[in-house]
């Protein structure tokens, strides 16, 4: 693939697109300071806990063992999450409305700032920026925007996400990868069984945001939309039907396994690394998982693309996830002291080398040791991935919206309702939660 020497442009591209929902409503959090906070001064030793979902790379380590060798007297614990985001999600909620100090700092999909900020889980960041000098100018504009709300900066950006085309280079000839989903099909079916391969193409169908994901990406493939940039919902359309459609013919074809309904990232990374598969719909830590020789058997074999397209061009799911500090931590300074490590040049370089984690700083895509553990973010089909991002509906009460489109996604694929059917009920129901 030919190389690109400059990612400003296409990261530019995600300015408008990752954009955090608002509802302009005040959250009447109050900035202060615990008289008990431990700064990075402090003879003390002090413990916070972090926590984010499973982490199959060794960038969470690696960034705690790093920051712990620069602020000795503060220590870090990590506390794994559910991977389904939608459990994580839920259960940041519920211990948060129990107004829970047991974590300290956190990692947000970037749907979720808005809503935490409203409803005063997390603390506002401003006065820390502005404190130790921060340059916001420095971050992707649109990642950084999705932690804002209200004017405030509720979470700083720690990576970009994308859905992306992973293939295996030893088996797929380069001028068979598919650049349309009719083509993925064939070639999943030519090359299944191929080099020890069970299966011909692994995505994330489970019920859970990972499936709003994929959907997105079909439905925009194909011209459709779920809610327009007014906020009305659009989602009932011959562009959306046919994209559906084509995403429920895959997801119940003989090329993916037949248990696909549970599979979420891990479930599909893993089979992918195993080798059971020539293609894999996923996010770009897939490409450093591939060439982890503990746990790879594909290592060195896997190439990326950007996502087949549809009748309206390539389409990929925008994400990422934000840090964020629970606004009933105790250890507020020294919280502060890793989220600002961690979304930093040197955290976020330690989450690139290791964890294949796309940067929100645009000049670490330019780091010698980034692009030598991380070669496909100068090839041309890492940046035709990023070009095609598309935001999810982004909306007030994005939850409610997401449980409704996985519900009738999931029912369409089982065969309980057609296309049409899920399609109309999403209508209905999405347009009643957003009254």
């Amino acid at each position: 693939m030919k190389k690109v020497t400059k990612f400003s442009s296409a990261l530019l591209a995600l300015t408008l697109g990752l954009t955090a929902c608002s509802s302009g409503q005040d959250t009447g959090t109050k900035e202060t300071t615990d008289k008990n906070d431990d700064t990075k001064k402090s003879e003390e030793v002090v413990k916070i806990v972090y926590a984010r979902g499973k982490d199959a790379t060794k960038a969470t380590e690696e960034i705690v063992k790093a920051f712990e060798a620069k602020y000795p007297n503060i220590k870090v614990e990590f506390r794994e999450m559910p991977s389904d985001t939608g459990a994580q999600h839920d259960a940041y909620v519920t211990m948060l409305n129990a107004k829970s100090s047991e974590i300290d700092v956190m990692d947000l999909d970037v749907i979720w700032p808005a809503e935490f900020a409203q409803a005063g889980y997390v603390l506002p960041l401003d006065r820390f920026i502005e404190k130790d000098g921060i340059d916001l100018n420095a971050y992707n504009q649109g990642a950084l925007a999705a932690g804002n709300f209200d004017g405030k900066q509720w979470a700083m950006p720690k990576f970009i996400d994308t859905g992306l085309l992973f293939y295996r280079k030893d088996i797929v000839p380069e001028e068979k990868v598919p650049k349309t989903w009719d083509e993925l099909l064939t070639a999943a079916r030519e090359f299944k069984g191929q080099g020890g391969t069970q299966f011909g193409y692994l995505m994330q169908a489970k019920q859970y945001e990972g499936l709003v994901c994929n959907a997105i990406e079909f439905i925009a493939a194909y011209g459709g939309k779920i809610v327009d940039e007014n906020n009305n919902v659009v989602v009932n359309s011959p562009e959306t039907i046919k994209g559906l459609k084509k995403m429920v013919e895959i997801a119940t074809s003989d090329v993916v396994p037949s248990n696909i309904t549970t599979f979420t990232e891990p479930e599909s990374h893993t089979a992918f690394i195993e080798g059971q598969s020539p293609f894999i719909r996923n996010w770009p830590y897939q490409y450093a998982l591939a060439n982890d020789p503990e746990q790879s058997k594909i290592v060195d074999k896997v190439g990326v693309a950007p996502l087949p397209a549809g009748d309206k061009g390539s389409a990929a799911a925008l994400g990422g996830w934000m840090t964020a500090i629970n606004a009933y931590s105790k250890n507020k300074e020294a919280a502060w002291e890793f989220v600002k490590f961690m979304t930093g040049p040197e955290g976020q370089k330690i989450s690139a080398i290791y964890g294949g984690l796309a940067p929100t700083l645009p000049e670490l895509f330019k780091d010698e040791e980034v692009l030598k553990a991380n070669p496909f973010f100068a090839e041309e089909g890492f940046v035709n991935g990023l070009n095609a991002a598309v935001p999810r509906p982004v909306v007030p009460n994005y939850p409610e919206v997401s449980e409704i489109i996985q519900i009738n996604v999931s029912k369409a694929i089982a065969g309980q309702i057609t296309v049409e059917e899920a399609v109309a009920n999403m209508e209905k129901e999405i347009k009643a939660v957003m009254q």
